[in-house]
């Protein structure tokens, strides 16, 4: 026995030495990255960060490596990791990090295709993703304030944060890994200006073991907010690096200078045009930034596919669509474009004493096409409701544990004359149905909010079904809260109507519930919500875009696979389909359609379709509402001229003002073009603060750009500075005056604006002498 023992001691030994052989062996050398008084420092030589942007989650898994060879052979030496909470811990306290949602094993794929990484876990990060990466549970508290020192919400980023250290401290450059830099929260000051959160933030993401360079990201116009000096700054744009560098300078004497995000192009709305991205000042940038060895990343180098339900919206409500192609170097589906290439060239010419010649691309990836089927298997969304949950009042889907998809609530109204149905918010559409039959539609959109019942001789079912868009992702309209929300009434002039009780159906489309549907063969459009069902027969495995252009609005999934939302509105009348989700032989297909299709065929195609506009599908209705305008005759409350040039000014009035439409009448430009243009506008209250653009509609526009560019109106109000409003010029070019009115949903006390310019240098459409209106009566419907 004695002998037996000894046996098995040496034997334990002996595999233990080798296991630690084995791990010298594969076990990378550290190396050391610091923030020098000019230069990044690795390994103490000079380093500039050449970083591609590269969301993880919006490309599979089974294409990471190949998207890494193709930022490598772009010219980049760094690749940029987001990280969405939401993605990982869809359930409190429940955390994934397998499969799709595989961090570290992205990270270490980065490391052996010769790529550092850039981490950015948030909590918070933008990203045009469901609710900017922020979980829906959150919404649970009525009164959370996201973002902010609110205990809550303190204490869930913690428990995030210190997980993401358990992935990934071990794969700090530190530790031998390729983690250079982490990022702490995300454009913070543009939201708010607190820097002891932003400190609770840095301090959580130190708590989870990180020890390399914590730093932190903003538009060049909001640096100030929220600065730490413990926490090294970058700046974000899309144009002007010269302009940006000098506001970073404000607060970074010395060290190197960096942008975070370098915009390739744009992210696409359902309802606007596609953006393409110009070339040529995206390179001319580009060659600026190479020229003064400023680091920067670019964003995006390979959008992706926002796949599945967590596309997000654009304020104060514009949803995203689910591609998320960008105008990037590399497209949707992996491959190159001309801007790949002229960025590759212009990278070869700037490489760093040393550096190797920039390696070949991969192949591409095969693609592979279908001829047209037909789906005629129908199963109607109100004869195959969830378990009914009984209710006193109806409330919004968070209330009921709910992160996606659709509502549907039921109630009786009684016998009476005409109504109005009324709610404080329908969270995205709402369909409205009496007996059956649809009275109509509420469109976030528009804010149209208030419904006429028809009058009933008898006692009738009222179903109001809700669709859900992904949450706001930018702003304080983060805090989306979807579903129907309070209050909800039946009102009869001065009377408001009891209604029996309310009965909530809660549809998240779940994988069980999608097995559970019963179909009926149809073969022809439906007219009330419902899920198509068909096959597709593929020969040879190969990526390929569904041609969706014939579907309404809704969402698809093949082979049980969500691909994401579709709307005949575009721009984008295609879905990506990658080749790992496919199959040889059959391949099923599922189709919610919420409003209906104009045929019920699907095909593969091999060229996706991402800028064809259809404004008259609009179920809504595509022109803005016609107004009667109230200005002419009025005076102005203010009668100034902007200051030449792209810095963001500040405008305040004589004392606290009140009104509900805020009206901007531009009367001349700066260079004496007929052009009128906004990147953005903040209304302030009275503490100075922007106020949240949740409940904004523009009101009137004299003039707008959709066909050449997305340059409508919203832009001016949707917290985005690299895009803008624009009026018409590609059609007709109009002269001044230009007039911009904005409805703010209520009379709101105001103590001034802020107005940024466009930002590209030499911009045309920079204001120079305008006017500002404020009251309760400039427009009237």
């Amino acid at each position: 026995m004695r002998k037996l023992k000894l046996l098995f001691t040496a034997a334990f030994l002996l595999v233990s030495f080798l296991t630690f052989l084995s791990s010298c062996e594969t076990k990378q050398p550290a190396h050391t990255f610091e923030i020098g008084k000019n230069d990044f420092l690795l390994d103490n030589e000079p380093f500039h960060i050449r970083c591609s942007e590269m969301h993880f989650a919006r490309v599979p898994k089974e294409y990471w490596r190949h998207r890494l060879q193709m930022n490598k052979a772009l010219g980049m030496n760094t690749v940029s990791a987001y990280m969405f909470w939401n993605f990982h811990e869809r359930t409190p306290g429940e955390f994934t990090w397998e499969g799709h949602a595989d961090v570290a094993e992205f990270c270490k794929m980065a490391q052996e295709e010769g790529l550092w990484v850039i981490l950015r876990p948030g909590p918070y990060v933008c990203a045009e993703w469901e609710m900017g990466g922020l979980p829906w549970w959150l919404l649970k508290h009525d009164d959370i304030a996201l973002r902010s020192k609110d205990p809550r919400f303190v204490e869930a980023s913690r428990r995030y944060l210190k997980e993401v250290g358990k992935e990934l401290v071990p794969l700090q450059v530190t530790n031998g890994g390729p983690i250079l830099m982490v990022q702490v929260e995300n454009e913070y000051g543009f939201y708010s200006d607190d820097a002891e959160y932003m400190g609770e933030m840095r301090q959580a993401i130190l708590d989870a073991g990180f020890e390399v360079p914590l730093f932190a990201c903003n538009p060049k116009h909001t640096l100030k907010n929220g600065y730490r000096d413990d926490l090294f700054p970058v700046v974000n744009f899309g144009a002007n690096p010269k302009g940006a560098f000098e506001n970073l300078r404000e607060i970074l004497p010395e060290g190197p200078l960096m942008c975070g995000e370098f915009y390739s192009g744009w992210f696409d709305t359902w309802g606007t045009p596609h953006t393409f991205g110009n070339i040529e000042p995206y390179l001319r940038d580009m060659e600026y930034m190479l020229k003064e060895g400023a680091s920067f990343s670019i964003y995006m180098a390979h959008g992706g596919t926002t796949f599945g339900f967590w596309a997000g919206a654009d304020r104060p409500f514009k949803p995203d669509c689910s591609s998320y192609d960008y105008g990037a170097p590399i497209n949707e589906a992996g491959n190159t474009t001309p801007k790949f290439y002229a960025t590759r060239d212009l990278v070869s010419k700037y490489l760093m004493p040393g550096e190797a010649a920039l390696p070949e691309l991969p192949a591409p990836m095969p693609f592979t096409t279908f001829t047209e089927v037909a789906l005629s298997e129908f199963a109607p969304l109100f004869e195959n409701l969830p378990e009914v949950k009984l209710s006193d009042e109806p409330k919004n889907m968070e209330y009921y544990d709910q992160a996606r998809g659709s509502m549907l609530y039921k109630t009786t109204l009684p016998a009476g004359p005409v109504c109005h149905l009324t709610v404080g918010a329908a969270n995205d559409f709402a369909w409205i149905y009496m007996d059956g039959e649809e009275v109509g539609l509420m469109d976030r959109r528009k804010r149209n909010f208030d419904i006429t019942i028809p009058a009933r001789n008898k006692e009738v079912t009222i179903e109001i079904f809700v669709h859900a868009m992904g949450r706001i992702n930018f702003g304080k309209e983060v805090h989306d809260r979807k579903g129907l929300n309070a209050p909800i009434r039946f009102v009869e002039g001065d009377k408001e109507l009891k209604t029996g009780a309310w009965e909530v159906f809660n549809i998240d489309y779940n994988n069980d519930w999608l097995a559970s549907l019963d179909y009926i063969e149809k073969t022809t459009a439906n007219e009330k919500p419902g899920v198509w069902k068909g096959s597709f027969t593929i020969n040879k495995l190969g990526d390929t875009y569904l041609d969706v252009s014939t579907w309404g609005k809704g969402v698809v999934w093949v082979n049980g696979k969500c691909l994401g939302r579709y709307w005949n509105i575009g721009p984008t009348q295609t879905m990506y389909v990658p080749a790992p989700w496919l199959k040889k032989g059959k391949n099923e297909i599922l189709i919610l359609d919420i409003i209906g299709p104009e045929k019920m065929t699907i095909s593969g195609v091999d060229t996706p379709v991402l800028d064809q506009l259809n404004p008259e599908k609009d179920f809504a209705g595509s022109k803005r509402p016609e107004v009667d305008l109230n200005i002419d005759g009025k005076k102005a409350l203010v009668s100034s001229s902007f200051n030449a040039g792209g810095e963001t000014q500040t405008v305040k009035f004589k004392g606290s003002q009140s009104g509900r439409y805020f009206a901007i009448e531009a009367l001349s430009s700066h260079d004496g073009n007929p052009y009128a243009a906004i990147a953005e506008l903040d209304l302030l209250d009275g503490k100075g603060m922007p106020i949240s653009h949740q409940n904004w509609t523009i009101a009137y526009v004299s003039s707008e750009e959709s066909i050449g560019e997305n340059g409508v109106a919203e832009n001016a109000i949707d917290g985005q500075t690299f895009n803008h409003w624009h009026t018409a010029w590609s059609s007709m070019s109009p002269e001044y005056p230009h007039l911009l009115v904005i409805d703010l949903g209520e009379i709101t006390q105001l103590t001034g604006f802020v107005y940024v310019p466009r930002m590209d240098e030499n911009a045309p459409g920079r204001i120079k002498d305008y006017k500002i209106y404020l009251g309760n009566n400039l427009v009237e419907r």
